[in-house]
């Protein structure tokens, strides 16, 4: 069987079988067994289910890391309050576990890093240096990247630069790079009052006006804001990005809380908008209660993201590579800290296949994907990391 036909098997696998964050035991073991059958070097159990594994070129040379997630979604919470067309993609391999799914593209996204490591271990003589695979537990709750890096493995691998693939509603054949943006943070903030209901719906209200830009309504929808940050006139005006959502719960003592997600582009804005939301909350004699540190935006390197656009132009095509030039202001990613680590890219795989009927929306009910990117992003990330080694020992031959 072709290692293509392999990965879709693979794939399907893990969909059939889907597990939440935390609980990514068998996806682990699936993704183990096929490293160490491709002769890398396997460290299991990093930050919960984690799995790391490195192949050694044939060369010395620096060290480049790529990253997969392997955790799925709760269907009945973790998912965009879109009408469901009640269309099935995945008969035959569909979930066997009530209330879970890969809505988000995980399931592909592990593929995809197995396909790479396993390619490249059969051509080790075009790696100049070392290679990283970093497959991670628990990204949807924004944990499992931390717990991975609170083990220190990473760091003591010390890779020089960091790239992953994310499944997006482009078409497949396709890649979209978004140099010098990415994906906001995450700020959660508790407005606690002292009136009733129609207080806190007020003050909900007035908090949702701050924002910036509203949420997509519909899959229509959604599909078109991803492809306006291609236009350069539309992502001109969307440099600035404030995405609220909010909601009404009642506190220990009785009275309302309003629930505040937010989402800010450029991370800098952060303070200015805690503060706006501050100053709503006092006038309307309650009080905001900040959970945190936000979590960080996950900012693409300018120069990287560039870097790989180019490669990707020459090795696939200019029509395979599409350039974003804002950041996409619904989501978040802890992909994020790994950046923090090491500058990179995350790069967005197109799945969408317009014929089939397949839009490739992550988190939309009936998310599905063209199973043939799974190829594609296994060729295009082959070509891109052995690009990345072989530059960086270049630059370090000269000035050495």
């Amino acid at each position: 069987m072709a290692l293509d036909e392999e990965l879709i098997e693979l794939r399907r696998e893990i969909h059939r079988r889907p597990e939440l964050a935390g609980e990514e035991r068998e996806t682990a073991g699936l993704v183990a067994e096929q490293l160490r059958a491709a002769g890398l070097e396997v460290t299991t159990g990093v930050g919960g289910h984690g799995v790391v594994a490195v192949l050694d070129g044939s060369a010395d040379g620096p060290t480049v890391a790529y990253r997969a997630d392997m955790d799925a979604v709760d269907a009945t919470k973790n998912v965009l309050p879109f009408p469901r067309s009640g269309r099935v993609y995945d008969e035959g391999f569909a979930s066997r576990v009530p209330g879970v799914a890969h809505l988000c593209g995980h399931d592909l996204h592990t593929a995809i890093g197995v396909g790479v490591a396993r390619k490249l271990a059969r051509r080790s003589e075009q790696v100049r240096g070392r290679l990283v695979f970093v497959f991670q537990p628990a990204e949807e709750p924004l944990q499992g990247a931390r717990a991975m890096l609170d083990t220190g493995l990473v760091q003591r691998l010390a890779p020089r630069e960091f790239y992953a693939l994310h499944c997006s509603p482009f078409p497949t054949g396709t890649i979209a790079v978004s140099p010098g943006y990415g994906l906001p943070g995450l700020d959660q903030i508790r407005i606690v009052l002292q009136g009733g209901g129609d207080a806190a719906a007020a003050v909900a209200a007035e908090v949702e006006a701050l924002g910036t830009v509203g949420f997509p309504q519909n899959v229509t929808e959604y599909h078109a804001g991803f492809h306006a940050l291609l236009d350069p006139e539309v992502a001109a005006s969307h440099q600035e990005s404030v995405s609220i959502a909010t909601w009404i719960e009642p506190g220990s003592d009785g009275q309302p809380v309003v629930g505040i997600l937010l989402r800010v582009w450029p991370q800098e804005r952060v303070p200015e908008v805690r503060a706006q939301v501050e100053q709503l909350a006092a006038a309307a004699g309650g009080r905001a209660e900040f959970q945190g540190v936000p979590f960080p935006a996950m900012v693409n390197s300018e120069e990287l993201s560039t870097a790989a656009g180019d490669y990707l132009s020459t090795a696939l095509g200019p029509e395979s590579v599409l350039w974003a030039r804002a950041a996409w202001p619904y989501n978040c990613e802890d992909f994020a800290l790994f950046l923090n680590e090491a500058p990179g890219a995350q790069l967005c795989l197109g799945v969408a296949d317009a014929d089939s009927g397949i839009d490739g929306a992550p988190h939309s009910p009936d998310f599905a994907a063209d199973e043939r990117a799974i190829g594609h992003g296994v060729h295009a990330m082959t070509g891109l990391l052995t690009h990345r080694l072989a530059a960086l020992s270049t630059a370090q031959q000269h000035r050495s």
